[in-house]
C-alpha cells in the first residue's frame, strides 16, 4: 500500500516554544546562504536568476513540509548545472519546465512504489565518478563568467564547448578576471577566518562575498557584467502561476531527459538525507523523500522554476546552526520569499563574475578528489578503478545518463565475472573417502560419478558444466551432483541441468541430485524437473546418492565413510 506520511506529522507533537526559536534562527541563516546559490545556480544552468529563487522558495518549502527526512533543505544544486544547461540548449527553457515536471512525476512513482532503497544499490564508485565528473563539467561552465570572456551562447556539447573557450580567450576582460579572482580568495579564506572570528561564524561566505562585490559594484560602478545588464534584475512580485504548453510529440522526446533529472534527483536527495541522519541521529524515510522530491518538481515549474533536488550544503548549514525539524526548511523558503519582495531590485548591481567565483568553488567542493589519487586508486581492484574512470570521464565528454549507464552495465559485467569465478565444480573422489564397492567396471572406467558444486548456478557460470556435458571423465552410468554448497540456480543453470539429465538419458544413465537447498530446490519442484528426475533422484546427501546409485543398477552393497 502507499503510504504517505511526512516527517513533519512525527515532529509536531511535543514541538515547543524551544524549538521553534532554534529552527527560527536556522532557517533565517539558511535563507540568507540559499540566496546568492539559487542565483548562481540558475545562471549557470542557462536560467535566469529568479527561476532560481523561485525554485528555492517552491521547492524548498513543499521539500522540508511533505519530506521524510527532519533537516533536509531542497532547491537547485550545482549537480544539476550541466544537466538543465545541456537540456536548455537542445529542447529551450519552456520544454525544461515540462521535463522537470514529468522527472516530478517519476519520483512521485518511485516513492509511491517503494523504490527509495534500490538508489542504495548504484555502486560506489558510479556514484563517486558521476560526481566528480559533474564538478569538472561545472567547474568548466563557469570559465566564461570567470574571465569574463565575449561569447554570446556556450554550447552544451564538451569538444565543441573547449573549441569555443579557446577562440575567445582574447576577449579576456581584467576587471572581471580581478573581481572574480578577489571573490574566490575571500570564499576559500572565509571560513578559516570565521573560525577565529564570532560574528563571521553568523555570516555564510557566499553571502558576505555578495554583499562585499554587490555593494562596491554600486558604489564604484565597475565595467563588469551584473545581473541588472544581462537579465534585467529579478522582478520585485510574485511570479505567474501557469502550466508549460504541451503535446504528445515533446513529451515522447522528453522522456530521457527527465529521466535524467529524476534519476539524479533520487540520488542526491537520499545521499543527502542520508548524511543528514548521521548528524542528527534519525532515520529518514527514503520513499516519503522521494513522493516530496516528486510534488517539489511537480510545482516548481508552475511558478517559473525547474528542477530542485536536496542540497547537501544546505542541509548542513541547517542542521549546525541548530534546525532539527522541518519547520526550519518552511521558514528558509519564507526567508527567501521576503528577501525577494524586499530587496529584489539591489540584485540588478550583483556581478555575474562573484556568482562565477561561488560556483567554482561549489564545484570544487563537491568533488571527491582524494579517490583519483594513484594511492588511493592503488589500494582497489582494477573493477572499481575501471568503473570509476569511465564514469567520470563519460560524465564530463559526453552526459550523465550515458555514464551511470555504462558505469552501472560495467559494474554488472564484473560482478558477473566475479561470480562466475566463485562458482566451481569438483570431482568426488569416491574411492578415496567411501567404503564403495562396484564403483568401476573392468576396464577400469566409471559406473559412478560424483561431483560437488559450489556457489551459484546462474548464466553467467553455465560454463562450468560444459565437462559434465561432454562427459570427459568417461560414460558412467550414473552421475551425482551434490549441490549442499549451491546458493541458488537460475533459469539458464536449471536448463543446463535438464540438458545434462537429457543426455545422460540418451545413453541411459541417470542423474541424481543430493543436498538440494531451499531456493533450488524450490525452482526444481516448481519448473517441473523433480517429475522428469523422480522423486527417488533427488537426495538429502551424498551417502544416500551412492546407495540409490547402487539400486539403480541393482546392485546393493554397504556404503559407509571410509
Amino acid at each position: 500500500m502507499i503510504s504517505f506520511r511526512p516527517k513533519l506529522f512525527d515532529t509536531l507533537p511535543g514541538y515547543n516554544r524551544a524549538g521553534f526559536a532554534a529552527d527560527l534562527s536556522a532557517g533565517i541563516t539558511v535563507g540568507v546562504l540559499a540566496l546568492p546559490l539559487a542565483m548562481a545556480f540558475a545562471i549557470a544552468s542557462g536560467m535566469s536568476p529568479a527561476a532560481g529563487i523561485w525554485t528555492a522558495i517552491v521547492a524548498g518549502f513543499l521539500v522540508s513540509a511533505l519530506g521524510g527526512s527532519r533537516v533536509q533543505i531542497g532547491g537547485p544544486t550545482g549537480a544539476f548545472i550541466p544537466i538543465i544547461y545541456a537540456i536548455v540548449m537542445d529542447y529551450g527553457v519552456a520544454n525544461l519546465l515540462i521535463a522537470t515536471m514529468m522527472s516530478g512525476v517519476m519520483l512521485l512513482a518511485m516513492g509511491a512504489f517503494k523504490l527509495g532503497n534500490m538508489i542504495r544499490f548504484i555502486p560506489l564508485s558510479v556514484v563517486i565518478g558521476f560526481t566528480n565528473g559533474i564538478a569538472v563539467v561545472i567547474f568548466i561552465s563557469q570559465i566564461k563568467d570567470f574571465l569574463g570572456l565575449q561569447i554570446e551562447q556556450l554550447p552544451g556539447e564538451f569538444f565543441a564547448k573547449m573549441q569555443t573557450l579557446a577562440a575567445h580567450l582574447h576577449t579576456i576582460q581584467l576587471p572581471t578576471v580581478l573581481l572574480a579572482t578577489a571573490s574566490l580568495a575571500v570564499l576559500l579564506g572565509w571560513n578559516r577566518v570565521a573560525a577565529r572570528v564570532a560574528w563571521m561564524r553568523r555570516l555564510p561566505g557566499p553571502l558576505a562575498v555578495l554583499i562585499i562585490a554587490t555593494t562596491a559594484n554600486a558604489l564604484y560602478n565597475m565595467p563588469v557584467d551584473t545581473i541588472g545588464s544581462r537579465f534585467g534584475g529579478i522582478p520585485q512580485s510574485l511570479p505567474a502561476f501557469g502550466l508549460p504548453e504541451l503535446s504528445l510529440g515533446t513529451l515522447g522526446k522528453l522522456i530521457a531527459p527527465a529521466l535524467t533529472i529524476a534519476l539524479l534527483g533520487a540520488i542526491e536527495s537520499l545521499l543527502s538525507a542520508r548524511v543528514a541522519d548521521s548528524q542528527i541521529d534519525d532515520r529518514h524515510d527514503p520513499n516519503q523523500e522521494l513522493m516530496a522530491q516528486g510534488v517539489a518538481n511537480i510545482a516548481a515549474p508552475l511558478f517559473g522554476g525547474f528542477a530542485a533536488t536536496g542540497a547537501i550544503a544546505r542541509t548542513a548549514t541547517n542542521i549546525r546552526t541548530g534546525g532539527r525539524t522541518p519547520v526550519a526548511g518552511m521558514i528558509h523558503a519564507g526567508v527567501l520569499l521576503a528577501v525577494v519582495l524586499a530587496l529584489a531590485p539591489l540584485a540588478s548591481h550583483i556581478p555575474l563574475a562573484t556568482l562565477s567565483a561561488i560556483v567554482v568553488v561549489v564545484s570544487i567542493n563537491m568533488g571527491e578528489w582524494h579517490a583519483f589519487a594513484p594511492r588511493e586508486l592503488a589500494r582497489y581492484s582494477v573493477q572499481y578503478r575501471t568503473i570509476l574512470l569511465a564514469t567520470f570521464l563519460i560524465t564530463v565528454v559526453f552526459d550523465l545518463t550515458l555514464a551511470v549507464e555504462i558505469g552501472l552495465a560495467l559494474a554488472s559485467l564484473f560482478f558477473i565475472y566475479r561470480m562466475s569465478d566463485l562458482t566451481r565444480i569438483e570431482r568426488i573422489p569416491l574411492e578415496d573417502h567411501y567404503g564403495v564397492q562396484a564403483l568401476n567396471r573392468a576396464d577400469g572406467t566409471p559406473r559412478i560419478l560424483a561431483y560437488r558444486m559450489y556457489g551459484s548456478l546462474f548464466f553467467g557460470a553455465a560454463n562450468k558444466l560444459e565437462n559434465l556435458l561432454l562427459m570427459q571423465h568417461g560414460h558412467p552410468d550414473v552421475v551425482i551432483l551434490d549441490m549442499g554448497k549451491v546458493i541458488s540456480i537460475d533459469t539458464t543453470g536449471l536448463d543446463i541441468l535438464q540438458t545434462l539429465q537429457r543426455n545422460l538419458g540418451k545413453r541411459g544413465a541417470e542423474l541424481i541430485l543430493c543436498d538440494l537447498n531451499s531456493q533450488p530446490g524450490s525452482l526444481v519442484f516448481r519448473s517441473g524437473f523433480l517429475d522428469t528426475l523422480g522423486d527417488h533422484n533427488v537426495v538429502t546427501n551424498l551417502t544416500a546418492a551412492l546407495i540409490r546409485a547402487q539400486q539403480l543398477k541393482g546392485h546393493d552393497p554397504e556404503i559407509s565413510y571410509a
